[in-house]
């Protein structure tokens, strides 16, 4: 039974809600009453809250759906205790200015914002991943002494200016967290000397497990600590031979060539995490699965992340439970339809798991 494997260590659990035009019930097939709109992202944080998750991640993206602070402004109210992980696409908003913007949503919630910091490209620029990561860095420095109330004296490759802080800063006087994450060189070492949560995609255990000791040390040598999240979708089912069914089903219309359209959309289409995702997909079996579990049907129309949990409910725990023995804190879920999927995970596995949100304070 799902009870006799429940994870004993607390891990923080979220959801995803698709403000991106990233919800199907058949993937790459879309669908008008699942694309991108105020109320169905509304009803997906709102079933988030309901089913008992930590957090909801709020995607950013420039091409697709929906602005994602002027979506966690508009959700904040309707919210009593689910916590926002909001994306940022750093270089996008000047940094003093995100700052602010930031810092009223924190104290719009209480506290319960924390930041998903992707370092993008801006819409209509390319610059090489080196120094992008560099503007980065840089980048999260001045957000985080703006939200701690600290003045900032920037003299950077990139930033140069002198500002006294907004007059809101981070709910009690704190900047929220940083999640980060990124597998090149130059996104490990900026997650190492500025993330809090270093967020993965899917892998294989033994490269979890490797990328956990890589970036403990380089932090290390910052003088730091990393906490460590995991990013993936879930198909969970009463029975296994359910969930593949449902795997299957939802690929089943997906045309190949449609695929890589929805999958090159993305501004960061072209990165080391989603090169790693293509090369698990390579490196599955004919039925898609690259370990026991671990299916990568998902990432033949998804840039990013791009495999799936799929099984019965003791099998899905299980799976999270073996990522939290490498060093998984945080997990990231989502599924498709999001909703509904949501709703078979709130019910199948996550009264299961010890879970709580992390928190900025300690």
């Amino acid at each position: 039974m799902a009870a006799d494997i429940a994870c004993q260590t607390s891990c923080e659990v979220s959801w995803f809600s698709a403000l991106c035009d990233d919800d199907y019930e058949f993937l790459g097939v879309p669908d008008p009453a699942l694309r991108s709109s105020w109320a169905h992202c509304r009803d997906i944080v709102q079933a988030a809250e309901t089913g008992g998750f930590d957090r909801i991640l709020l995607p950013s993206g420039y091409k697709l759906g929906l602005d994602t602070i002027a979506f966690a402004g508009g959700v904040a109210p309707l919210l009593r205790r689910l916590r926002l992980l909001t994306a940022i696409r750093c270089g996008e908003v000047w940094p003093a200015q995100q700052a602010r913007q930031l810092a009223t949503l924190d104290q719009m919630t209480e506290g319960r914002l924390d930041i998903n910091i992707i370092s993008s490209d801006l819409p209509g620029e390319t610059l090489d991943s080196a120094p992008r990561y560099r503007r980065t860095l840089e980048y999260m420095h001045i957000l985080r002494d703006l939200m701690n109330g600290k003045a900032v004296d920037a003299d950077g490759e990139f930033y140069r200016f002198n500002v006294e802080p907004p007059r809101l800063q981070g709910y009690g006087g704190k900047a929220p967290l940083f999640y980060f994450g990124g597998l090149s060189e130059a996104a490990r070492e900026t997650a190492a000397a500025a993330a809090d949560i270093y967020l993965m995609w899917p892998d294989t255990l033994d490269k979890v497990r490797d990328v956990v000791a890589d970036m403990r040390a380089r932090a290390a040598r910052h003088g730091r600590k990393l906490q460590f999240g995991y990013r993936v979708h879930v198909i969970v089912r009463e029975t296994e031979t359910a969930a593949h069914e449902a795997a299957t089903r939802l690929l089943s219309r997906l045309d190949a060539a449609k695929g890589d359209e929805t999958r090159n959309k993305s501004l960061d289409a072209v990165t080391s995490g989603v090169l790693r995702q293509g090369e698990l997909r390579q490196a599955a079996d004919a039925d898609g699965y690259v370990e026991d579990n671990l299916w990568t049907g998902i990432g033949r129309a998804r840039s990013g992340c791009g495999a799936a949990i799929v099984g019965d409910p003791d099998q899905v725990l299980a799976k999270l439970r073996a990522y939290q023995d490498i060093g998984m804190e945080a997990f990231v879920l989502s599924g498709y339809p999001h909703q509904a999927e949501c709703d078979l995970f709130a019910r199948h596995v996550l009264p299961y798991l010890e879970h709580a949100p992390l928190s900025r304070f300690g």
